[in-house]
């Protein structure tokens, strides 16, 4: 019942699925840091505090910090598992987002509306191989206008460009991302 829908039930039967991702696995260093940052805080409160009090501020001071420890935990979880059910679609007519579990979104964008395609990579991101999506379209800010952390930019990017200007019904992108490609 809370589970959100699969992206896939929004496709149309005339819609062809080229490319189903989910954002790189980078997007959850952030995350990472700040939980681990806060344990590694809270164990060293916990020792430089441990003994120092009377026995019973010792058991609220161990209480309290398991507590939010456990709350950090718990933040990081709900983080993953939002990442891990995210997906980003693109088909044959549009580029799709879905993202949330009680409250499900789904961005959508027609492909006829894009005018202009850009992908950016930073340094960690062409050494972790992601990179920056962005899709314009006639002047107008789209709630697909920048996709973080793409996986496989380069590929997603050809194979992008080909549904969007390339020639209408002889896309060779079907399948892309299915196995990996080697430059020539």
């Amino acid at each position: 019942m809370l589970a959100p829908r699969e992206i896939d039930e929004y496709l149309l039967p005339t819609e062809r699925r080229v490319i189903r991702v989910r954002q790189h696995w980078a997007v959850m260093a952030k995350h990472i840091g700040q939980t681990l940052f806060f344990l590694v805080a809270m164990v060293l409160v916990e020792s430089l505090l441990d003994g120092r009090t009377s026995p019973d501020v010792d058991v609220v001071i161990d209480n309290l910090a398991f507590y939010l420890s456990l709350v950090a935990v718990l933040r990081f979880t709900a983080n993953t598992i939002l990442w891990w059910i995210e997906r980003i679609v693109i088909t044959d007519k549009r580029v799709m987002i879905a993202q949330g579990i009680i409250v499900h979104n789904v961005g959508m964008m027609p492909l006829g509306k894009v005018t202009d395609l850009t992908f950016r990579r930073t340094l960690s991101g062409r050494i972790l191989g992601y990179g920056t999506m962005v899709v314009e379209s006639a002047g107008q800010i789209q709630a697909l206008n920048q996709i973080d952390f793409m996986p496989r930019p380069e590929e997603i990017y050809e194979a992008l460009s080909e549904l969007v200007f390339g020639e209408k019904g002889k896309t060779r992108a079907t399948g892309m991302l299915a196995k990996p490609r080697w430059r020539r």
